[in-house]
């Protein structure tokens, strides 16, 4: 999973993926000393002039490792998208905001969506009481997503993560409602285009697959 916690592909992409958490929030972040592409000879980021179809696949790119996808991965969901009702690129962002991993991410339970899916992956989250172990699993309306009992008793982790977390000022998304007390939460309702609040242009993704 090294390849999504690289501070050059924020670089890469020329803004902020919030790849590394909090430190993408302080003045440590690589991006703001060293606003120019990767490599020895990269020039600074937005001169660069981009052909039609290198903007869309940037913008792929970026979403794609945003969300900490394979390429197989965030095609699959392009896919279910495409088959969906609806505009296909707002049903794609709605798709990568319900996958679980991210879910614990907007709800404060980690510091990034890297630390989200590895709480997943070793069984640290609940969804409606029962163990969920892939990152990919979509949540739905009405779903309650806790940590474990064993995890919430662990004052390392909660001081370190959870509490950093909630201290960081980035509020919840609308459709998921946070219990602070019991340290879970609810997904009121689907998200929807205008709870995505990252500058994304879904169009040229869509425009690129559909070549």
């Amino acid at each position: 999973m090294s390849e999504f916690v690289k501070c050059s592909r924020c670089r890469q992409a020329g803004e902020k993926l919030y790849l590394k958490g909090a430190k993408c929030r302080t003045a440590k972040c690589t991006l703001e000393k060293r606003p120019t592409g990767p490599g020895q000879h990269a020039k600074r980021v937005g001169t660069k002039k981009l052909s039609e179809y290198g903007k869309q696949l940037q913008e792929k790119q970026k979403v794609r490792l945003m969300y900490g996808l394979r390429e197989a991965q965030f095609k699959r969901f392009f896919d279910i998208a495409v088959r969906s009702t609806g505009v296909t690129g707002e049903s794609l962002l709605s798709l990568l905001e319900r996958r679980v991993d991210n879910v614990i991410y907007r709800l404060k339970m980690a510091i990034s969506r890297v630390q989200a899916r590895q709480l997943v992956v070793h069984g640290h989250i609940t969804v409606n009481g029962k163990r969920v172990k892939s990152p990919s699993f979509l949540v739905k309306e009405g779903d309650v997503i806790s940590l474990i009992s064993s995890t919430l008793k662990n004052s390392n982790f909660i001081e370190t993560v959870i509490d950093k977390r909630m201290g960081m000022g980035v509020k919840v998304p609308e459709w998921l409602e946070l219990n602070k007390k019991d340290r879970q939460g609810t997904v009121a309702r689907l998200p929807i285009r205008s709870d995505v609040t990252a500058p994304i242009e879904e169009h040229l993704i869509v425009e690129l697959y559909s070549k």
